[in-house]
């Protein structure tokens, strides 16, 4: 019964140090308001696509006036660009 009494007691003692801790801590100062952000900018600078090619150029707009999509142009602009069309 001593040792529940004593645990209690040290218990109190704790929190009651704990309680004036929190009492005595500097209240946190106000937010100022956010400026806007800025926009974010890469790490690292993106690399820029080679232009095209006149050869390139002239396969795609053949393949335009087909009116190729997705995999077909791309073959096509492949054997075009090789000279096989």
């Amino acid at each position: 019964m001593k040792t529940a009494i004593r645990l209690t007691l040290a218990g109190a003692f704790v929190m009651a140090c704990g309680v004036t801790g929190f009492a005595q801590a500097p209240a946190p100062a106000p937010m100022a308001p956010a400026a806007p952000a800025a926009p974010a900018v890469p790490a690292t600078p993106m690399k820029k696509k080679a232009p095209m090619s006149a050869k390139a150029k002239e396969c795609s707009k053949k393949a335009d006036e087909q009116g190729l999509h997705g995999k077909a142009r791309k073959e096509f602009r492949e054997k075009c660009k090789k000279g096989e069309t």
